[in-house]
């Protein structure tokens, strides 16, 4: 998960633990390194069920559109397979600058590695190796010059949408975004919504603002966007990792912890994040994709829903989502889907009627003349029931008024007494 939140809302960053742990000082050690390093690899791959899946599909007529710091062509695991996209952050860096484009190659070989070495026996093979990439450089590497001007330039805030437009107009059937923010940009919000209207699967990362407790963290963007399938990191046991984000917008969970990659040269690195996470769902919405290109954005995250495994109690959970991605299982509900009838539209059809008449719907016409009668007569009715009322008022008040009280009558004068003798 690439994070950085700008007064933009422009997103980059590095994963949570990205180290480059493998070197390839000699032709010897190339070749143990990369046994060691398809090995590890594979033990991941068999997590989720990918090594089952490659029966069905592997990918082949797809193109994943990886929205990242760069991925390089040249990499071992990934040549012939990468075509290079603009790059949004040109400016960014000082003139003359090359970027290493490592966190962009590092989830590009996830994604889609074929291999290397005698018969690409060696190296990281991906979820879907014969699928394609398309690069489009959207963020910098942590560790670039200019990662700072770019975060703080409002001329980058919108890189990511626009690598989301141009991504859509050029083929890409699947978008995987390793990056976030915690700041819903319209531009962003914009851009996805084309991108699904255009029949394109988004994926992104759901966050690595985590803890070890149990409380909830912030919405990450485009993750948290509807229509995109957001995914936590787990470990080998498929518990959720420490850091993964834990909110309602994740869907499903992938691997994240330890995960092997292609480095800079014949190098490798281990990286533990939502970022490698992300890149092995978009992994498996590339076979379901190559598989039924006909099933829609809603209905490949179905697939992938209704399948995982390791699902939590009660169905859902903030932490893992529906649970952890199942390759093989999710290509056999997306057959199932792709197999079913299509949905009726709701409502009657335009020939359909409601309750049992068989015959059609008599008119009769309306009398104006009687209408007419029968509307003075209630106007009339009305008026006398409102007199009626205002009288019954009046001659009840009258009849609580009491009358005068009678004057008390006058008192009589005493006589004088008499005079004395």
């Amino acid at each position: 998960m690439l994070r950085l939140g700008t007064a933009a809302g422009a997103a980059a960053g590095g994963v949570l633990a990205l180290g480059l742990v493998l070197g390839a000082p000699g032709p010897a050690s190339a070749q143990s390194i990369g046994q060691q390093v398809r090995a590890d690899d594979v033990a991941t791959l068999r997590q989720i069920d990918v090594p089952a899946a490659w029966a069905q599909s592997k990918g082949s007529g797809v193109t994943v559109a990886v929205l990242d710091t760069g991925v390089r062509p040249d990499a071992p695991d990934l040549t012939g397979q990468v075509t290079v996209g603009p790059d949004y952050t040109a400016g960014a860096n000082p003139p003359g600058y090359k970027p290493p484009h490592l966190h962009g190659t590092y989830i590009g070989s996830i994604i889609a590695g074929h291999g290397s070495g005698p018969g690409r026996a060696q190296g990281v093979i991906g979820v879907a190796p014969e699928a394609k990439i398309l690069s489009v450089r959207v963020i910098l590497d942590d560790q670039e010059p200019g990662f700072y001007v770019y975060n703080l330039n409002a001329e980058y805030d919108d890189a990511i949408a626009d690598g989301i437009r141009y991504a859509v107009g050029h083929g890409a059937s699947v978008i995987n975004m390793s990056l976030g923010s915690t700041e819903a940009t319209r531009s962003v919000r914009a851009a996805l919504a084309y991108a699904i209207a255009h029949n394109v699967v988004v994926v992104a990362a759901a966050g690595n603002d985590g803890t070890r407790g149990s409380s909830f963290t912030p919405y990450s963007y485009p993750a948290s966007f509807t229509g995109v399938i957001s995914v936590a990191a787990v470990s080998a046991s498929g518990k959720r990792a420490y850091f993964s984000d834990q909110n309602s917008s994740v869907v499903v969970s992938a691997p994240g912890v330890n995960v092997v990659g292609d480095g800079p040269g014949t190098s490798y690195l281990s990286g533990s994040g939502t970022s490698p996470a992300s890149a092995f769902v978009a992994g498996v919405a590339a076979l379901i994709r190559s598989k039924y290109p006909s099933l829609t954005p809603v209905q490949v995250m179905q697939a992938i829903v209704r399948s995982a495994r390791r699902r939590p109690a009660g169905g859902y959970s903030p932490k893992t989502g529906f649970g952890e991605v199942d390759a093989a299982a999710a290509l056999t509900a997306a057959g199932e889907l792709a197999a079913a009838p299509p949905a009726q539209p709701g409502g009657l059809a335009a020939s359909g009627r409601f309750g049992t008449a068989t015959g059609p719907i008599v008119v009769v016409p309306r009398n104006r003349g009687l209408i007419a009668r029968l509307l003075v007569v209630s106007v009339a009715a009305f008026l006398a029931f409102v007199g009626l009322a205002v009288l019954a008022v009046v001659a009840g008040r009258r009849r609580r008024k009491r009358p005068a009280s009678p004057a008390p009558p006058p008192v009589a004068a005493l006589p004088d007494p008499p005079a004395s003798s």
